[in-house]
C-alpha cells in the first residue's frame, strides 16, 4: 500500500525525485474554461456569477441577495453551534490573532548627517478577498487563518466566498466568519468567485488580493488573474514529511501520516527514519489504524499514489532529505528538536518534538495553516499579516543632500544615456 525506499540504494535519487514529482501547470482544458469563466464574469458581472453558482454548485439562485449572507445570519450561525464548538472556535481564533500581532510590521525613518530622511511606510490593503474551500469538507479553520492576519494588518474590508454545494451552508464556517470579522459573505466558489473578486461585479466589489486554497480551477483562476490582483499562492496537494528518531509511539507517526493523506488521492505523506525495525512497526500500524478511518479511501489512495517510507543513513541525512523535498508541514519528532531545527532550511512549518502534532497547527496552535506546497518553501512564506500589508519607501532630500546625491546620480545617469535623468539632478545643483 505504501512504498518503501533506502537512501543507500543507487537509484534512491530518481525514485526520489519521482515520488516528489507533481505537475503543477494546469490542464489545458482547465485553463481554457477558467479563461471562459473569468471573461465572461468581467463582462455579465452578477448574471454570470449567478449562472456558475447554479451550474457547477446546483443552487436556484434567482439574484446575488440569494447568495450573500448577512451579518445577522453568520451571528445566527455562531449562536447555533453547541456550546463546545463556540469555546473551540473562539479559543483558536484568539490564539491565531495572538500570534499574528507579532508579525505586524511597523515605518520607520532616519535621518542622513546632512538632513535627508529615509525610510519606510506600512499600509494596509484597501480591500481583500478571502477563498474558503467548501467541497470534500468544510473549512472552518481556512477561515480564521485567512481573515484574522487581514485583520491584524489593519485591512479594513474583507469579503468571503465559499462554495455551498446544493446550498448546504455549514453552521462551522459561518460561525467562523463571524468570529473573525469578515465584512461581507457570499456563497460562490470556483473560478466564477476568483472572477468576481478580482474584476467586480455590481455586487460583489473588487478586492486588491485574493488569498486561500482551492481546487483545480481555483488555482488556475488565480493564477490567471495575478496582475489584476495580488494573490497568497496556487496551492498545490497537502504535504507531511515526519523526520523521526525511532522512539515515538509507531501508531502515532502512522495517524500523523493520514492527518494529511485524508485531505485527497494526490496528498503526500513521507516518513524519514534511521531505524528499519521501527519503520517495520509504523507500516503494521497503517495497516492496523487505516480500517478505523471513516476517510479510509482517500488515505489509501493517498498512500499508494505519493506516500513513502523511507530508511535513512542516520537523522544528518534525513535533514538533507527534508531539505531537499521542501515539505508543507514538518514534523520533527525527535528527542531534543531544538538541536536539529537549525538543519532544517525548507518547510513551511516545522511541528517540533513527539507531543507536537500537525493537526494542532491546522486548527489552534497559533501560527498559520496557509503554506507553501510542492517544494515552493525554498522559496516562500507561511500565509501572514505580511501578506495584508505592503511597503512605500519614503524620501525626502535635504538642499544639502542634493548636492552629494545629485553629482553621483547624474554620472549614473550620463553613463546609462539618461540625460533628462541626469539633468534632473543637475538642475538642482549648486
Amino acid at each position: 500500500m505504501i512504498r518503501r525506499l533506502d537512501s543507500r540504494s543507487p537509484d534512491f535519487q530518481s525514485q526520489l525525485s519521482a515520488l516528489l514529482a507533481f505537475e503543477t501547470s494546469q490542464d489545458p482544458q482547465v485553463d481554457l474554461r477558467v479563461a471562459a469563466i473569468l471573461a465572461d464574469v468581467k463582462t455579465r458581472g452578477d448574471a454570470a456569477v449567478i449562472e456558475y453558482t447554479n451550474r457547477f454548485d446546483g443552487t436556484s439562485a434567482e439574484s446575488m441577495a440569494d447568495l450573500e449572507l448577512t451579518q445577522e445570519e453568520l451571528k445566527a450561525a455562531y449562536e447555533r453551534l453547541p456550546a463546545e464548538q463556540r469555546d473551540a472556535l473562539t479559543a483558536a481564533a484568539e490564539r491565531v490573532r495572538r500570534y499574528h500581532e507579532r508579525q505586524k510590521m511597523s515605518s520607520w525613518t532616519y535621518e542622513d548627517e546632512d538632513g535627508t530622511l529615509l525610510g519606510q511606510q506600512i499600509t494596509a490593503l484597501d480591500r481583500v478577498g478571502i477563498y474558503v474551500p467548501g467541497g470534500k469538507a468544510a473549512y472552518p479553520s481556512s477561515v480564521l487563518m485567512n481573515a484574522i492576519p487581514a485583520h491584524v494588518a489593519g485591512v479594513p474590508e474583507i469579503i468571503m466566498v465559499v462554495p455551498t454545494p446544493r446550498g448546504e451552508r455549514n453552521d462551522l464556517v459561518l460561525a467562523a466568519a463571524y468570529v473573525a470579522g469578515v465584512s461581507r459573505a457570499f456563497t460562490i466558489g470556483g473560478a466564477q468567485a476568483v472572477g468576481a473578486l478580482a474584476y467586480g461585479t455590481q455586487t460583489v466589489p473588487a478586492v486588491d488580493k485574493v488569498t486561500g486554497p482551492g481546487n483545480a480551477y481555483v488555482a488556475a483562476a488565480k493564477r490567471a488573474v495575478f496582475g489584476i490582483v495580488g494573490i497568497d499562492m496556487v496551492a498545490g496537494p497537502s504535504e507531511i514529511l515526519v523526520l523521526c528518531d525511532g522512539a515515538t509511539d509507531p501508531d502515532w507517526v502512522a495517524i500523523d501520516l493520514f492527518s494529511q493523506a485524508e485531505h485527497d488521492e494526490i496528498a503526500q505523506a513521507i516518513l524519514l527514519c534511521p531505524d528499519a525495525d521501527y519503520i517495520a512497526q509504523v507500516e503494521a500500524s497503517i495497516a492496523k489504524l487505516l480500517p478505523t478511518q471513516p476517510r479510509r479511501a482517500i488515505i489509501e489512495a493517498s498512500l499508494s499514489n505519493r506516500g513513502a517510507l523511507i530508511l535513512v543513513r542516520d537523522l544528518d541525512e534525513a535533514c538533507a532529505i527534508s531539505n531537499q523535498i521542501a515539505p508543507e508541514h514538518l514534523e520533527l519528532q525527535v528527542a531534543e528538536p531544538r538541536e536539529w531545527v537549525q538543519k532544517l532550511r525548507h518547510a513551511g512549518a516545522i511541528f517540533m518534538g513527539k507531543f507536537t502534532s500537525e493537526s494542532l497547527g491546522d486548527y489552534c496552535a497559533g501560527p498559520n495553516h496557509v503554506l507553501p506546497t510542492a517544494r515552493t518553501a525554498r522559496f516562500a512564506s507561511p500565509l501572514g499579516v505580511y501578506d495584508f500589508q505592503k511597503r512605500s519607501s519614503l524620501i525626502q532630500v535635504s538642499e544639502a543632500g542634493a548636492q552629494k546625491l545629485g553629482r553621483i546620480a547624474a554620472v549614473l545617469a550620463h553613463g546609462e544615456g539618461l540625460t533628462a535623468h541626469a539633468n534632473a539632478a543637475e538642475f538642482r545643483l549648486k
